[in-house]
């Protein structure tokens, strides 16, 4: 998904990211990198590939105490390897239709509604590339963004999925039924299993925030609502695992209607 066009929505003049994955997906990405940062004493053999693409692309490689790399990104697990990159930008909807429209595969969209913790929005990125989909869509207003912290846990995942960042959810599930995608929300009291729908067309899944779920006017507004089965004690699990599920069983329906 790499052609499509960013906006970069907020002002932001730099960002760190840690993590050995994250800033080597940056590099291959084609992101601007400044700076590659790595804690004095990292063994050139551990980071040989990270250094390569610094030196070819015209990167400055610094080694810096261990504490600095701490200071950079809120001492996150950052690997001994931190580097200062161009801003993260959000992308437009109208672009993301765009690029879907006339395409021969059905887009498969993924809407998140208030989702909080930058561990589960790092997650879920990462499940989002693995399984194909085409945009990930956020609110902006109680909703997580695109943090260090989920630029780290996507392992560099955010390179490739779109992020859409949106004012209005339920005016975004709008847009998406006009243009012809139906918009599937999970919600535990559902009626039916989400075994129980057919995603090989254009969809869009909803996922619900932590402890949440579906806020009501989005369960009003999306096309069906399905529920995962659940046998335990707990009756709920946590949204990335949710969406996991979900996205997987898109894959599975859409694999096994090609034959494979």
């Amino acid at each position: 998904m790499a052609e499509y066009h960013r906006h970069s929505i907020e002002e932001a003049t730099t960002t760190y990211i840690g993590g050995r994955n994250p800033v080597l997906e940056a590099l291959r990405s084609g992101r601007t990198v400044d700076t590659l940062y790595l804690a004095a004493g990292t063994r050139e053999s551990g980071v040989r590939e990270l250094l390569h693409l610094a030196r070819q692309r015209g990167v400055v490689v610094q080694q810096v105490p261990r504490r600095k790399l701490d200071d950079l990104i809120g001492n996150a697990r950052h690997q001994g390897v931190v580097a200062r990159v161009s801003p993260y930008g959000y992308w437009e909807l109208d672009d993301v239709l765009a690029r879907l429209d006339g395409r021969p595969t059905p887009p498969f969209l993924l809407l998140l509604d208030g989702i909080e913790d930058p561990h589960n929005l790092g997650a879920i990125l990462r499940t989002g590339d693995a399984v194909g989909v085409d945009a990930v869509i956020i609110p902006k207003r109680r909703s997580v963004g695109l943090t260090p912290t989920v630029v780290k846990v996507s392992t560099g995942a955010v390179e490739y999925v779109p992020v859409v960042r949106v004012n209005n959810l339920v005016r975004c599930i709008e847009t998406l039924q006009q243009h012809g995608i139906w918009v599937v929300g999970s919600d535990a009291a559902a009626e039916q299993l989400y075994t129980e729908v057919a995603y090989d067309g254009p969809i869009a899944l909803v996922i619900g925030g932590e402890g949440k779920g579906l806020s009501r006017l989005v369960r009003e507004k999306v096309d069906f609502l399905v529920r995962l089965p659940m046998v335990g004690h707990v009756n709920s699990l946590n949204a990335s695992v949710a969406a996991a599920v979900l996205m997987y069983e898109v894959l599975r329906q859409r694999r096994q209607q090609e034959g494979r």
